[in-house]
């Protein structure tokens, strides 16, 4: 015989192998489709129904009651929104003078290219809440005419840049940062070795050969950073709803900030002026 749930007196309880039981289920477990036999009613059973099948048809409705409510679109993830808008440097920056006290050796017929200032600044959100897996990344950090190309990079928390050598002579990376400190030794033209990078933070890149020679890498534990157009024009994409701390970074001047909302399915401008000073 299997187990009955049965009603006596306003109380529910259940009947166990012929015995009863003072065990207590809640009214809301049972559900009365079948009648207790002659035998087992002794005049005050109402309704009853195997313990088994009157769990499992509430389970059955449980299960479908929370499909049906994840599947509402209010249970949905909001539509992410975005944000666009420009940078402006308020000062021209010269190129600075070498700060070794050795002249540079000749490396070929052009200096190595100069890229925009505005190409070295970073725009992202400052401490936004993410959950999830980073997309890492693996990107190239190259040292060319005595120069690292480019001088800033923005990349997630676990991504790896390789430092490829294209000059004809030895080059020897390494930083003394908080957020990464390694040596990868010296190595001749042709070559590259890795460095993934672990912790979020500013990381300042150097040559132990070229004292000149200097780069930026800044990593960040959450995705939503970019780096401008040539013209100053930047956009950050997939951003939840919400309020956010936007920031525009340049390694002479740290961060310049202003608040901005997110919309669902909205684009939010924000243009920032980022006071880079000459001379410093």
């Amino acid at each position: 015989m299997g187990n009955w749930v049965i009603g006596e007196l306003g109380n529910w309880g259940i009947w166990e192998n012929g015995e009863p039981s003072k065990r207590q289920l809640r009214r809301e477990w049972v559900i009365a489709s079948n009648r207790v036999p002659a035998d087992l009613s002794h005049g005050v059973v109402k309704y009853c129904v195997p313990q088994r099948i009157a769990l499992h048809r509430a389970v059955a409705i449980t299960t479908a009651l929370v499909a049906s409510a994840l599947s509402s679109p209010l249970a949905q993830s909001p539509q992410p929104g975005s944000i666009t808008g420009r940078i402006k440097l308020t000062t021209h920056v010269r190129v600075p003078l070498p700060a070794n006290a050795y002249p540079s050796r000749v490396v070929g017929k052009h200096d190595a290219p100069a890229a925009p200032e505005i190409r070295n600044v970073v725009v992202y959100l400052k401490d936004p809440p993410f959950r999830g897996a980073l997309p890492a990344s693996r990107v190239e950090l190259h040292q060319q005419n005595e120069t690292f190309l480019p001088h800033v990079l923005a990349i997630t928390k676990g991504s790896t840049v390789d430092f490829p050598n294209d000059d004809p002579f030895f080059h020897n990376v390494f930083s003394f940062s908080s957020a990464a400190s390694f040596n990868l030794g010296r190595y001749p033209r042709g070559q590259s070795k890795p460095q993934r990078f672990t912790k979020a933070g500013l990381v300042k890149v150097f040559c132990d050969i070229h004292s000149h020679m200097s780069a930026s890498i800044l990593v960040l534990d959450h995705p939503y950073f970019t780096v401008p157009s040539v013209d100053g024009t930047y956009e950050i994409a997939n951003v939840p709803p919400g309020q956010y701390t936007i920031v525009g970074w340049h390694e002479r001047v740290g961060e310049r900030s202003v608040g901005v909302e997110v919309q669902a399915g909205r684009a939010s401008t924000v243009d920032l002026t980022v006071p880079v000073e000459d001379g410093l």
